[in-house]
């Protein structure tokens, strides 16, 4: 898969879901870790935790400076952190602060951190940045129209920024989950099964049959953070500006 050690990685959102498989894949491959998210909780065994609001303007300075102290440099940075505002009434219903939410946590959460983190990427001659996307960037949901228009935006910038810091051997890659076993997930599922008077395998069903997945199952945070481990380590040291679309074959198109 890759040896990663002694290289130095921070992750976003590193707590719980895919943020926290990812943490673990990384630091069982040698890396070391640093994991952030707004509030203590969830799994912080991984890596090293600092509390961080990366969609605030000043969050993601603050997080790579401190970052880089404890690690002394980031050679490694996911940003995984994201913000998914659901409003049912659909776009109309949508608010300024529900679009500047979503904006601010999917995309210019990533846009801040890589700012800061990139300097010192660029001055240790190289390093390696993955953006966590959404398979809501090309099938968005009417209820969380921001949250795929962000995601979508954020495969726009990966591709640029990519193109801009390949000359100083800094790798930018997209990788993009469709439906993944996640805690959100659980609890979508238990809504719905709440709501259609069923059990909790009849609505996991349900939801499936409203997507079409060659593959017949969801996916797992250990599936995306293998994918993940893999583009970071120098394995993947030709692989930049690409988005690697993890969905069980959900995408009808290539």
């Amino acid at each position: 898969m890759g040896d990663l050690t002694g290289l130095r990685a921070l992750i976003t959102g590193g707590t719980k879901g895919i943020g926290a498989a990812i943490a673990r894949h990384l630091g069982d491959a040698g890396a070391l870790v640093v994991v952030s998210a707004r509030n203590p909780g969830g799994d912080q065994g991984a890596g090293h935790f600092i509390a961080a609001d990366v969609s605030t303007p000043d969050g993601p300075e603050r997080l790579a400076r401190e970052a880089a102290e404890h690690l002394g440099g980031i050679d490694i940075l996911v940003d995984n952190a994201a913000s998914q505002t659901r409003v049912p009434g659909g776009a109309l219903a949508m608010t300024d602060a529900d679009w500047l939410a979503d904006l601010n946590g999917s995309l210019l959460s990533a846009v801040r951190l890589d700012r800061a983190v990139l300097p010192g990427m660029i001055a240790a001659g190289g390093g390696v940045i993955v953006h966590i996307g959404s398979g809501a960037a090309r099938l968005p949901q009417p209820a969380a129209l921001a949250y795929g228009t962000a995601k979508a935006a954020l495969a726009t910038y990966s591709k640029g920024l990519a193109n801009e810091v390949g000359r100083h051997n800094v790798r930018v890659n997209l990788v993009s989950p469709g439906i993944i076993e996640t805690a959100g997930l659980t609890t979508r599922l238990h809504q719905l099964s709440a709501e259609g008077d069923t059990d909790l395998d009849t609505a996991r069903r349900r939801f499936l049959e409203n997507f079409d997945v060659p593959l017949h199952r969801v996916g797992t945070v250990d599936d995306v953070a293998s994918l993940v481990r893999f583009l970071v380590s120098p394995a993947a040291s030709y692989i930049t500006g690409t988005n690697h679309v993890i969905d069980g074959g959900l995408f009808p198109t290539v």
